[in-house]
């Protein structure tokens, strides 16, 4: 998998303080055991809504270097944003906005240090960004795009683990991959970037699982795809690879 582009994101409007949360009343007895309850939240501090809001500028300013191809000045921008988009996605995690925002924040900024080579902040950045992406994938089942990007960074954490020949930890990440993979191809059978996604784990998880019958899918599929021209070029050497080793 190579990095790809990040999305096109809307930045979150300017942060306001929000009203401190009602309290339950004394006397109610709790519904569920304290390990299962909710996040406990609490409002921005008036520096944190300004860090903040200097926060959405500098990600757009990011984002604006980024599609001009001055990735470093995009990382600078980028790397200057985050403690302050953190620490709101800290203070009240339940704010799926700032968490998408973060994710994305993360997403754009390991695509920026990945065109300049640094795989290392990429892979940490991409480690960073999984558990928000889960969040968002759990929060909004039906949105196609969240999921593929959290397929693609799985698959991107699991080879350059597999590339270290750390066969059992690349394994979990590329397991995890599959069905999200499998998911967005079943609702867009056409869709060439969905079924590249789910190529790129089948060719991870066949050098990792022993589970019967992933080899004889990715040799169908890739070769499926190489006859219609929908296979990407990350992919082509891997099938090449395997489909020539299969006929022999």
């Amino acid at each position: 998998m190579t990095v790809s582009a990040p999305l096109a994101l809307a930045a979150p409007a300017l942060a306001q303080q929000a009203p401190a949360p009602q309290s339950a009343p004394v006397d109610a007895a709790p519904t569920e055991p304290a390990a299962s309850a909710a996040p406990v939240v609490r409002d921005l501090t008036p520096d944190e809504i300004a860090a903040f809001n200097q926060a959405v500028t500098d990600f757009t300013a990011g984002q604006s270097a980024q599609q001009t191809g001055d990735n470093a000045a995009a990382v600078a921008k980028y790397d200057a944003a985050m403690p302050a988009i953190r620490t709101a996605v800290a203070a009240d995690p339940t704010k799926i906005d700032n968490v998408n925002f973060l994710a994305n924040a993360l997403y754009a900024d390991a695509a920026a240090y990945g065109a300049l080579g640094q795989m290392d902040k990429l892979i940490a950045l991409y480690d960073e960004s999984l558990p928000h992406w889960r969040t968002l994938v759990e929060a909004k089942p039906t949105d196609a795009a969240s999921r593929n990007i959290l397929a693609g960074i799985l698959i991107q954490v699991g080879n350059e683990k597999l590339a270290a020949s750390d066969t059992d930890g690349a394994d979990p990440y590329y397991q995890e991959a599959l069905p999200l993979a499998r998911k967005s191809v079943s609702e867009q059978p056409a869709d060439a970037a969905a079924k590249n996604i789910l190529l790129s784990a089948l060719i991870g998880a066949s050098q990792t699982s022993m589970e019967e019958g992933l080899r004889d899918e990715v040799i169908g599929m890739g070769k499926a795809m190489t006859a219609d021209g929908s296979i990407d070029a990350a992919n082509k050497p891997s099938i090449a690879a395997i489909t020539g080793a299969n006929a022999g």
